[in-house]
Order: C-alpha cells, then sequence, then structure tokens
C-alpha cells in the first residue's frame, strides 16, 4: 500500500472530497474489480481497487451484490465485459460526481451506467453523444439510442441520417451495423442521397457481411445475405440510365429479368409493373437544368457585349452553376457574375476558359459549366430579382423549390424552360 498523507481527512471538508481521496487506491479497500486492459486484450488484465460501501450508496446492483441476500463474498471480482478504461470512469464518477468522457470510452460508460442502473451518468453519456452527435459516427451512436430505448437521441440520429445522408452511408461505421438497421435505412422515405450512392452503400455492406461469414462475396450471396425487402426498396427507377449501367449491372445483385425489365424502362418501352419504388424520396438531392433556348435554327449573333438573364424566384433555390454557349470547335474566356437588381449588389463572380463542344442533353454547342460557390449560391428572398450577367448563358438550379419560375415542363420532366424578363 502506498504510503497516505497523515491527517488527509482534515483537509478533506466535504464527503465527495473524501470519498474522491480514496478513489482508485488501496487505502481502506475492500474488493478488487479484474477487468481486461483494452477491447481484445483479454490476456493482459487489469485491478481497481474500491470501497463497497461507496459503490453501494451509489448503484443498487452494487447494494445487491455486496449487502443482498445472496451478497458476494470473493475479494475479486473478474468483469469481463468491461474494459479498465471504461470502469475506471464509472467508479469515478460515483466517488466523485465527475467523469472524463471521450469518443472511445462514451459508449463503453454508457453501458456499465445502464447496467449497474446509475441513471444520472446514463444522462451525461447520452449529452454527450448528442453534442458530438455527426454524420461520420452517427450509425455507431444509433444502434446503442435504440437498445437503451433513448427516444431522443436516436430521433437525433434519423435527423443527421436524413439530412446527411451520403456521409452517413460512406462512412466506416456503416458496414458494421446489423442487416435491420441497413432495411429501416433504405426503407426510409425522407434521405438525402442519389439513388445510386444508396446502392454502393448497401452493396458494400452486403460485401463485408459476406466477408464476416466468411462467405465469398458475389452477386448471390450479397442478394442472400441483403434479403428481398432490402432489394426491393432501392429505388433503381430513379437512377439515370448510365447510373444503372455502370453499376448495378456490375454488382450481379439483380437477376436477368429485373436488369431486362429496368433496361426496357429506361428506354421508355413499356414494361409491366416493376417492384420497385418510381417515386423520389424526399429530401433527394435534385438538380433541374433551366434551358434558355430547346433549340434553336440559326443561331445568334455575338458582339462581345454581356448578356444578361433576368429572373425571379418565389421559394428559396440553390444557383450550382452556369453553361456557357459557343460555336462549334470555338475557344472562349468568359466571366459571369450574380447580382441582385433590388441594389445592384453582387451574389457572386466566376471566370473561366473552354473549348466548345457539342452538348450531350441538347441540340446545341457550348462548354464551361462554371460551378457556383463550391456548394452553390443560395438565393433565399422570394420575390426578390436577380441578374446573371455573361455570356452564351443557360442556368442550373437545385432544390429546395416549386414553382420557381415560370415554366414549362416535358413528360418526362427532364426540361425546365426559363421564362426570361
Amino acid at each position: 500500500m502506498a504510503v497516505v498523507e497523515e491527517n488527509w481527512q482534515t483537509k478533506c471538508s466535504a464527503i465527495v472530497d473524501r470519498t474522491t481521496f480514496i478513489f482508485n487506491t488501496e487505502l481502506m479497500n475492500d474488493v478488487k474489480f479484474v477487468v481486461p486492459a483494452s477491447s481484445g486484450q483479454s490476456e493482459s488484465k487489469k485491478v481497481i481497487p474500491a470501497h463497497k460501501f461507496v459503490l453501494a450508496i451509489s448503484s443498487p446492483v452494487f447494494f445487491a451484490m455486496f449487502y443482498g441476500q445472496m451478497a458476494e463474498t470473493k475479494d475479486s471480482i473478474e468483469l469481463p465485459d468491461c474494459e479498465y478504461e471504461s470502469l475506471l470512469e464509472m467508479f469515478r464518477y460515483l466517488y466523485s460526481d465527475q467523469v472524463n468522457l471521450s469518443g472511445s470510452n462514451v459508449m463503453q460508460v454508457l453501458y456499465l451506467a445502464n447496467k449497474y442502473m446509475v441513471p444520472s451518468l446514463a444522462e451525461k453519456c447520452t449529452e454527450y453523444l448528442r453534442h458530438s452527435l455527426q454524420a461520420s459516427n452517427v450509425f455507431c451512436i444509433l444502434p446503442h439510442a435504440q437498445k437503451f430505448a433513448d427516444k431522443d437521441l436516436e430521433d437525433r440520429c434519423w435527423k443527421v441520417i436524413e439530412k446527411h445522408t451520403k456521409e452517413a452511408v460512406t462512412s466506416d461505421e456503416f458496414v458494421r451495423v446489423e442487416r435491420s438497421l441497413v432495411e429501416t435505412v433504405v426503407k426510409r422515405e425522407e434521405l438525402n442521397v442519389k439513388e445510386v450512392e444508396l446502392f454502393k452503400a448497401v452493396d458494400r455492406w452486403a460485401t463485408e457481411e459476406s466477408k464476416r461469414q466468411e462467405i465469398t462475396p458475389n452477386g448471390d450471396s450479397k442478394r442472400r445475405i441483403l434479403g428481398e425487402e432490402i432489394v426491393k426498396a432501392i429505388r433503381f427507377p430513379m437512377m439515370s440510365q448510365q447510373e444503372f449501367a455502370s453499376v448495378v449491372i456490375d454488382s450481379e445483385i439483380l437477376n436477368s429479368k429485373e436488369v431486362g425489365d429496368l433496361i426496357k424502362h429506361f428506354s421508355v418501352v413499356f414494361t409491366p409493373s416493376l417492384p420497385f419504388i418510381q417515386a423520389p424520396r424526399k429530401n433527394s438531392p435534385t438538380v433541374y437544368r433551366c434551358q434558355r433556348f430547346l433549340t434553336f435554327d440559326y443561331g445568334w449573333e455575338y458582339r462581345d457585349l454581356s448578356n444578361p438573364i433576368n429572373f425571379s424566384v418565389n421559394k428559396p433555390i440553390m444557383l450550382h452553376g452556369v453553361q456557357h454557349f459557343g460555336n462549334e470547335g470555338g475557344n472562349y474566356t468568359v466571366s459571369m457574375e450574380v447580382k441582385d437588381t433590388t441594389d445592384g449588389s453582387s451574389l457572386v463572380k466566376q471566370s473561366g476558359s473552354y473549348a466548345s463542344e457539342k452538348d450531350k442533353t441538347c441540340s446545341y454547342h457550348g462548354g464551361c459549366n462554371l460551378q457556383v460557390s463550391g456548394a452553390g449560391c443560395r438565393l433565399q428572398v422570394a420575390g426578390c430579382r436577380w441578374q446573371i450577367v455573361g455570356c452564351r448563358l443557360q442556368v442550373i438550379l437545385g432544390l429546395p423549390f416549386a414553382d420557381v419560375f415560370r415554366r414549362t415542363v416535358n413528360e418526362t420532366k427532364k426540361a425546365i424552360i426559363l421564362c426570361i424578363s
């Protein structure tokens, strides 16, 4: 036993000071806990000295363990389901009302707080998780929130998943979750992710699950592991034909009939009812291209003058970029500016050079799809008038918006016509 300072009690004015003084010491201890040094190292053990009375007045479980009818009489107790750091932090809290939580120990401390019925410590863990919750760790936190029936924390997790779906499903934690949680995710109506990216994440999970089950990951094994509920919840019709051909077909998860029917669907060939949902999810990212002209037969003359487009919005929109027109084989250096015409203020400026090429989506040539401010230029004020100043312009816009412009939409909703004033 280490040398103890003489008359230490006189320097501890409160009982919490006295229990803190004897925390993790052999001074008057009457029980020892033997635990693995860390996860996965069962061969390496560490010992934590403790005091039955302090533990018993803090936890009903410890009270029953040491003072109940079936009281433990051994001086040394092994706890193989604990880690040294986490148990030490729980004991620190029982002795001092203080706890040092971190990303590496909070889950285990929460587990122990619930196991030993210390609700105040469990609440501290939950509060820590609420503040540290983000897309990269949400699939680590959500299963614990569900296990311990923490509805508030679970709801917070789902909000993060719905808002930052792509970041969440591409995180390292997603491939480790249970199959039931994967199914719950893909069945949700509100997800902010392209369907092809969701499929990639599900395919990656199935591949890792195959390895965990020591099964060779191929189309058949992944289909069996995923099950029909998950496969049918992926909204393949919402992908582009290119996405489907380059990603889904090569995975071999779908059978030949499903692939054939979807190819017919993309080719606008009549097919029987598909077994997949054909409506976009709420919050799914959608970018609309507002074409200034559907077609033009003779082009137009350009004389190095600014070529503005004026438009107004009645809902918030995100401006993603502007594509410039050009003559076949032409090379151009251009500039572009978005302005608020109510006060003339400039929202964003951009410039660049391009060689004009045939546009894949329409009949004319162009290039230099200038990106606007990285994530886009958010136009928030409904009813205001905006102006894009440049040359050879068409506009690329993102949701959320409805009836933003007076527009014409064809039956496949691929063309939105910007009405210019």
